[in-house]
């Protein structure tokens, strides 16, 4: 019997939580940014929600499975990139916005319904499962236009008191980025680098006292000239901050919690208004490896060490915009956070501007290089704590650390991370850490003193590895495990390409030893799997369940068997961050939990299954 959500019972659900109880999960989280809801028949504006009904739906479905979902970074992309990874660190996505709300007398009708129908039906992709990113991105701003000046008619005394709250409660962000629309708007563009008035480039970044004088004349100039396109981008603020608190208590009431996603990056808006808090001229990325031979020219700002912290070890500029970051996540996502690319905080890799990030054009990594000429006077270890003959790019190189070297490293973490989320009522395994790949010992020594949660992404097993952490045997339980991320191909084409295959053998091999121990004919076993893709995406999945972490997370793509993928990393256009789940999800054939689940629990050995024999009789009549 095939389970889709039509199919879902509560019965099913509540045999589903069962088996995860047994199987130790603590946590069983979606994955699916923001733009991927699904939308409500007749609602396709081209761009999905999860403040939406649509997004509604799909909490309501999720509800009883599911104990969370994470979503992409939230932050306000650039017109010309739809990539949720250069988004703004403080305001949200006013793509977010549920428009049809503000179609009705819960927001008193500021939006005309002719108008918000005149979206949707103009939608060029409404009736596939992409976003119309290009398309959606001017609509939205002309109807949030139109819902501001209709706002401002109403002039009703709540609503416009509970703004101004808001407008008080976010004024060290929200005016800087306001700011930032009304300038864009007067250069032409929303790339700051290519403005034509140089003071623009640098009203926040003032040198001198006369240069501080002149560009507080040129806010002033730009604020009054802009007054109404600077209010009504708070104004979207506002909506954003209003529905996205109601989703949140709509979710929380199905048993659901938000996980947010903190991008390494900063986008063009915030790097124009700190960036007298970066390092100049340098870069952050990553070293050479296997995958790039240059290594990868991400082209972020690197936040200055010496802006971080105080003398006496307080935090300083720097360090206090990151914590009021992180303290504004995890005060709007109870779930926790999801911080992207954790290397970044610990043992950053950069390069110079104009340069490729490869050690011999200067680039290292930033408290790891004790020998460079420009970087080590911030560096933790001495010359005499590396393995020389190992390159800067190396993950082995710092041989040895002292406790309270790993101290240094881990004080970002430690201060400002682990210290917002503990102040917002949230422990330190609400710090969800994405360390995929190869980590160097400095990052590795701070994720084990601070038992900090990492992932296992079991699509990355390297088969020919005995020891490789992504494999099911090694997974430990203080760990996220999953089969994929928004950045690997969906599980079920995984399986075909390794369909016949010698590394698919390999792959099977490993599987067929870690997930049918008590199988007698372990070689039929593995001759069915290596040419049967189902069977090889059914196991895979099993290894996720079958494994001892205690969280685990699946992304939409695997989840509702999909054979697009969402992003491919090093690739530009629309075909990435674009793909939705379709409308009429509902009717869609997902994966079969229950078996999977029963699999899982066999996968664990006889006597372990024998002691569940009551369950997986359940899973049998819920499949």
């Amino acid at each position: 019997m095939v389970c889709t959500v039509e199919k879902v019972s509560d019965k099913c659900k509540s045999v589903i939580k069962k088996a995860l109880k047994a199987l130790g999960k603590k946590n069983f989280v979606f994955i699916m940014h923001n733009g991927s809801f699904p939308s409500c028949s007749g609602e396709n504006t081209g761009f999905g929600t999860i403040n939406s009904n649509g997004g509604r739906k799909f909490i309501e479905y999720a509800s009883g499975i599911f104990d969370g979902i994470q979503m992409g970074p939230a932050g306000k992309t650039k017109s010309s990139d739809a990539s949720p990874y250069t988004g703004t660190i403080f305001s949200n996505n006013p793509l977010f916005i549920d428009l049809k709300e503000l179609t009705t007398s819960k927001w008193h009708n500021i939006l005309p319904i002719e108008l918000y129908n005149a979206i949707v039906a103009e939608n060029p992709n409404k009736d596939t499962n992409k976003t119309s990113y290009a398309y959606i991105i001017n609509r939205q701003h002309e109807a949030l236009m139109v819902a501001y000046e209709n706002f401002i008619k109403l002039n009703d005394l709540k609503l416009n008191s509970e703004f101004d709250l808001f407008k008080l409660e976010n004024k060290f962000w929200l005016d800087n980025d306001s700011l930032y629309e009304a300038l864009s708007i007067e250069n032409g563009t929303d790339y700051w680098p290519n403005w034509k008035n140089d003071i623009d480039k640098n009203l926040l970044n003032p040198k001198s006292n006369e240069e501080k004088l002149q560009y507080a004349q040129r806010i002033n100039e730009i604020s009054s000239k802009y007054s109404k396109e600077i209010d009504e981008y708070k104004f979207e603020q506002f909506v954003l901050s209003i529905q996205n608190r109601q989703t949140r208590d709509f979710a929380a009431s199905k048993g659901i919690k938000m996980i947010a996603d903190r991008q390494v990056a900063f986008s063009d808006r915030d790097t124009w208004a700190y960036q007298s808090l970066f390092l100049d001229g340098w870069c952050l990325g990553c070293p050479p490896d296997y995958f790039s031979k240059d290594g990868q020219a991400w082209g972020f700002p690197v936040i200055n060490p010496e802006k971080l912290y105080n003398d006496d070890g307080s935090l300083g500029e720097a360090g206090l915009l990151m914590k009021e970051l992180f303290k504004k996540m995890f005060k709007e996502n109870p779930g926790g956070v999801r911080i992207d690319h954790i290397v970044g905080l610990i043992d950053p890799w950069v390069y110079k501007k104009g340069k490729k990030p490869m050690p011999e054009q200067g680039a290292g990594r930033l408290y790891s290089s004790p020998e460079h000429d420009e970087l080590k006077k911030f560096a933790i270890p001495s010359v005499e704590d590396l393995d020389m003959s190992m390159t800067s790019d190396n993950e082995k190189r710092v041989k040895s650390l002292s406790d309270e070297q790993i101290k240094l490293y881990g004080r970002l973490i430690e201060k400002i991370v682990i210290a917002a989320a503990l102040e917002e009522g949230l422990t330190k395994d609400s710090i969800v850490c994405e360390d995929l790949g190869t980590l160097t010992n400095p990052v590795a020594a701070v994720m084990s003193k601070y038992e900090l949660l990492g992932m296992r992404l079991t699509q990355f097993t390297v088969p020919t590895e005995p020891s490789d952490p992504y494999r099911c045997k090694n997974i430990t339980e203080h760990s996220w495990a999953m089969v994929g991320t928004h950045d690997n191909k969906p599980i079920s084409l995984w399986a075909k390409n390794l369909k016949n295959t010698h590394e698919g053998y390999l792959h099977v091999k490993n599987l067929v030893e870690d997930l049918f121990k008590d199988e007698p004919d372990k070689d039929s076993i593995i001759v069915r799997m290596t040419a049967d893709e189902e069977f090889l995406k059914e196991t895979k999945l099993v290894e996720l369940f079958a494994c001892k972490a205690e969280n685990v997370q699946i992304f939409f793509t695997d989840f509702f068997n999909m054979s697009q993928t969402y992003n491919v990393p090093g690739t530009s256009g629309d075909r990435n961050w674009s793909l939705r789940l379709p409308d009429n999800f509902e009717s869609m054939e997902v994966i079969n939990l229950p078996l999977i689940l029963k699999k899982a629990i066999i996968a664990r050995g006889s006597e372990f299954a024998q002691n569940h024999k009551e369950l997986l009789n359940e899973l049998d009549e819920v499949q």
